[in-house]
């Protein structure tokens, strides 16, 4: 094949689904006399004589092609019975309903796009090697509809999140993704190296300190739609590259920013699914607000009989309960990650329906404001749903000595052998010392959502090219 001969464009063509929407009216051997341009993959062929069907599929939908002898001429006609499934063609012609009722393209004329040079996936059984499907998703897209739809519908997720935030006077903004100091949240970073400026960088992990810069420097609606990058371990609702939509709000608390969540996540389900009410593990549930909501002591109080907050800080009881039922203990170093691991053991999988945890301890939150008359507390709230969680926010910590002390905290906590502490971000306390007003701040894990709003149990899924082993 001549790659140099074929077409380098075909232009001012037409979408299927169009064409379909539009003909949708013809009765059985009625024809049209509007012109068609259309272009796609072939999908299947078959004829007899002098007439061959082609099915052709865009992005839009499929119609069949009707191609005959003796109206495009020997040497055409001869190039349209050579062409292979999974082939690139344009064509044009006009609207006709067969005799058995299909909707159909009577084709005038015929181009040759792109060559399909490999064997084209069974479309009837579709691609039933998971690895194949994930390392390969142009063959997962071209084979099944419904996976293009999902990605379609992740987009349509996307909008509607930008729409909600822009109609509420939020400025869009974009923020490094290489960073000298990575934080806001604890996590274990991705570290690469600067070869001009001699130093190491990281992968973000988050986009919380320089949007809250932001804040201090005057932007007192802000958001960003990005990547955020983990160096951790791979699962069903972990992906090492992910999608987060973070949003600070000046003069908001925690209280206000739960609700605004509320609002979005329900806008997105009407975007994707036509409504709040979505199947989530069997279960129907309703994105509309008011979400249910709990403290986080009374959730793990209602499935161990035990509320680790009112038993002070020693991790010895949290321990020997957790291993009294069995479960491993060995990377739980404090009492913090021993309240963390009972929250994902026994409530996180059990929360179906959209709820909001809140009233975190400080030691688990070290960008957090401390919660008026409750010591120990910050006002902080998790969402989760489809037992798993979603979205996480608080009243940002705005004293710049708590915050410093939080900080140093963290470091020794680090310096102990703990891989995901948050570093000292010095600038970042020298941002707060200009004073950072009374914030809200949000985030909202976007790969998670769209499984929720999808019906898939893997992020993979919802990935278009998610991490793979070699």
């Amino acid at each position: 094949m001549d790659f140099a001969s074929l077409p380098h464009r075909f232009g001012e063509r037409d979408a299927i689904g169009d064409l379909r929407t539009t003909e949708e009216g013809l009765a059985a051997e009625q024809g049209s006399e509007r012109g068609w341009r259309i272009a796609g993959r072939v999908l299947g062929r078959r004829g007899q004589g002098g007439v061959t069907f082609i099915d052709l599929e865009d992005v839009s939908g499929r119609v069949q092609l009707l191609v005959d002898l003796a109206r495009m001429g020997e040497v055409d006609y001869e190039h349209v019975c050579t062409v292979s499934i999974g082939d690139l063609v344009g064509v044009a012609g006009t609207a006709f309903r067969t005799k058995r009722g299909e909707l159909s393209l009577r084709v005038t004329e015929w181009t040759f796009l792109a060559p399909c040079r490999l064997p084209f996936p069974d479309r009837h059984h579709g691609l039933q090697d998971v690895e194949v499907r994930h390392r390969q998703r142009y063959l997962d897209l071209m084979t099944d509809p419904d996976v293009r739809e999902r990605f379609i519908a992740r987009a349509r997720m996307i909008s509607s999140i930008r729409r909600s935030l822009d109609e509420a006077q939020f400025v869009e903004v974009e923020t490094p993704v290489l960073q000298p100091l990575y934080g806001g949240a604890a996590a274990r970073p991705f570290t690469t190296h600067h070869n001009t400026l001699d130093r190491d960088l990281y992968l973000r992990v988050a986009t919380e300190l320089y949007l809250k810069r932001l804040v201090v420097g005057g932007f007192e609606k802000v958001y960003e739609l990005g990547k955020d990058f983990r160096n951790e371990g791979v699962s069903p609702k972990h992906n090492p590259e992910f999608t987060m939509l973070e949003f600070y709000e000046a003069y908001a608390d925690c209280e206000d920013v739960m609700t605004r969540t509320e609002q979005i996540v329900a806008a997105a389900a009407i975007a994707v699914c036509g409504t709040t009410k979505v199947r989530v593990k069997e279960q129907e549930i309703d994105f509309a607000g008011p979400w249910q909501r709990m403290t986080l002591g009374e959730a793990i109080e209602q499935k161990t009989g035990i509320n680790p907050l009112t038993l002070g800080r020693d991790p010895q009881p949290l321990e020997a309960y957790l291993k009294s039922q069995g479960v491993d203990t060995m990377r739980d170093k404090t009492w913090a990650q021993l309240v963390d691991h009972m929250l994902s053991y026994y409530v996180e999988p059990t929360l179906i329906a959209p709820t909001f945890l809140v009233d975190y301890p400080v030691e688990l939150s070290p960008l957090s404001r401390r919660k008026p008359g409750h010591d120990g507390l910050v006002e902080r709230f998790e969402a989760f749903c489809g037992g798993m969680e979603i979205s996480n926010g608080f009243s940002e910590l705005n004293d710049p000595d708590d915050q410093r002390a939080r900080f140093e905290e963290q470091a020794a906590m680090g310096r102990a052998g703990d891989q995901e502490a948050h570093p000292v971000d010095e600038d970042y306390v020298t941002a707060l010392e200009y004073g950072l007003p009374p914030t809200g701040g949000v985030g909202l894990g976007i790969d998670r959502l769209a499984m929720l709003l999808t019906g898939q149990d893997t992020i993979r899924e919802v990935v278009l090219f998610p991490a793979m082993r070699n």
